[in-house]
């Protein structure tokens, strides 16, 4: 059937009867931490596991499928019945590979996730994809589930392919979240470019929150989707405050022929266009939908100002040229528009009270003075004041919290809170690597457990080679 083979020469002999239960506690804690982390690449080579070919059904069954279509819950739950059907028939064959478990616990956890029953029908044959080429999904199928098989195959990766998208996200006064996952506060006064090229152009509006202050926030987004020969013409989406329309400029909700069928609950067939409109709230959320070229934005009007997110393909986004090299998206805000330090974000010295009418505030003042804590303690009442509000919309203590709690001390106005709990919600949906959602500000107590715990798995693979040495 095969042999094991360990992350160190030697370490083989640590599972003899006698050492593993003197130290087996230890030992089942650092290989699991050496493992999990893909330090020790540990595991078990077989010659009948066909783990891969199930996974690679399973990237056929799912890759066509958008998540914002009907039918798409019963359509991946079918997919993975099957897939996990497939893992059972090879579950004999494919003992003791770590791809093959990782595999099992993927599937249970996507279905219940997506609440699947285990019982229930499957694809009754693998669809023949037949590429559209109004369909970004469908055109580069192909490519993303051979550079899917490449990947697993090298990183014994969960099931799930990572597919070459980038997030763009801007919320609150205001704050950027880039396509490389940076996040920054910035002024950005007046209009800036997000994203400009070869396909898509988004513009932002940002004005004062408080007369005479630098802290600023959206007002009007502008979108232009360019001209894709065979699949629409240009259209131009504009959003301004209290104006948030579920249509494009000259009136049309879609645009393109249609290029793909969706099931609805009730049975119902329907067409999906190459470009689209979707009113989630009518005045307050409103997604947009670019099926030829994979891109979706989201809109939400929260308070006064607007929020934006975006998910675009990363080879799209990369097609610019000299021209278009301003773009925030892509780039961050220039150093002069930047209000965080490297990260922090610093404490307004005079924080209006919570729940002063904008007008009523004064201009707040910045210090810079660089702190190991986020925020200072001279301000602890209007501190604690807003890390409570925030703290009932965003559980977890990263940069999304910290923004609701730096817009409310600079602002007072508590909208800002739902804007960073929207867009958190926005990018949990939109960004493809779970493992970058959560980002921790520079000096929090988070963010050196997440640098630290690096270095702990580190030293317990070291720990781990140290023993092997000793019983070789």
């Amino acid at each position: 059937m095969g042999r094991a083979g360990c992350c160190c020469r030697g370490a083989e002999r640590l599972a003899s009867p006698s050492v593993a239960r003197r130290f087996r506690p230890l030992l089942l804690l650092i290989i699991g931490l050496c493992c999990g982390a893909h330090i020790g690449q540990c595991q078990v080579a077989t010659t009948q596991c066909r783990i891969q070919k199930c996974t690679t059904d399973f990237v056929s069954l799912t890759s066509h499928l958008m998540p914002t279509v009907d039918g798409f819950h019963t359509e991946f739950c079918k997919a993975l019945r099957a897939y996990s059907a497939c893992t059972q028939r090879t579950a004999k064959a494919c003992r003791g590979n770590l791809v093959f478990h990782s595999a099992v616990l993927g599937i249970s956890d996507l279905m219940s996730q997506r609440n699947c029953s285990r019982d229930g029908p499957t694809p009754s044959a693998q669809p023949e994809v037949h590429p559209e080429p109004c369909n970004y999904h469908s055109r580069t199928q192909h490519t993303h589930t051979h550079s899917h098989i490449l990947s697993h195959s090298h990183s014994h990766g969960h099931g799930r392919p990572r597919l070459g998208y980038l997030f763009c996200g801007l919320f609150g006064d205001p704050h950027l979240r880039t396509f490389k996952d940076s996040f920054q506060t910035c002024k950005v006064e007046g209009a800036w470019p997000l994203i400009d090229n070869d396909y898509l152009s988004v513009q932002v509006t940002n004005v004062p929150v408080v007369p005479g202050s630098s802290a600023t926030a959206t007002n009007k987004i502008t979108i232009i989707f360019k001209p894709y020969e065979g699949c629409t013409d240009q259209r131009v989406y504009q959003a301004v405050t209290d104006s948030l329309p579920a249509a494009f400029d000259d009136g049309t909700v879609s645009s393109g022929d249609p290029i793909h069928t969706s099931f609805g609950a009730d049975g119902a067939v329907g067409k999906v266009r190459a470009l689209w409109i979707s009113e989630r709230s009518p005045g307050r959320h409103v997604e947009l939908h670019a099926g030829y070229i994979g891109v979706t934005v989201i809109i939400r009007q929260l308070g006064r100002y607007l929020t934006l997110a975006v998910r675009i393909p990363e080879e799209l986004a990369q097609a610019y040229d000299d021209t278009q090299d301003l773009q925030l998206c892509l780039n961050g805000c220039p150093s002069s528009e930047r209000i965080d330090q490297a990260g922090h974000l610093p404490l307004p010295l005079s924080p209006p009270a919570l729940g002063l009418q904008r007008q009523q505030l004064r201009r707040p003042i910045y210090s810079s003075q660089t702190q190991a804590y986020p925020f200072g303690a001279s301000h602890v009442l209007g501190m604690e004041g807003a890390k409570e509000r925030c703290s009932k919309q965003l559980e977890v203590l990263d940069i999304y919290f910290h923004s609701c709690v730096f817009d409310l001390l600079t602002t007072g106005d508590a909208n800002f809170t739902l804007a960073a709990h929207s867009a958190q919600k926005d990018m949990e949906s939109l960004h493809p690597h779970r493992d970058r959602w959560r980002i921790y500000p520079r000096g929090s107590a988070n963010s050196y457990f997440h640098s630290d715990s690096q270095l702990i798995k580190k030293l317990a693979l070291l720990l781990l080679c140290a023993l092997s040495v000793v019983f070789m």
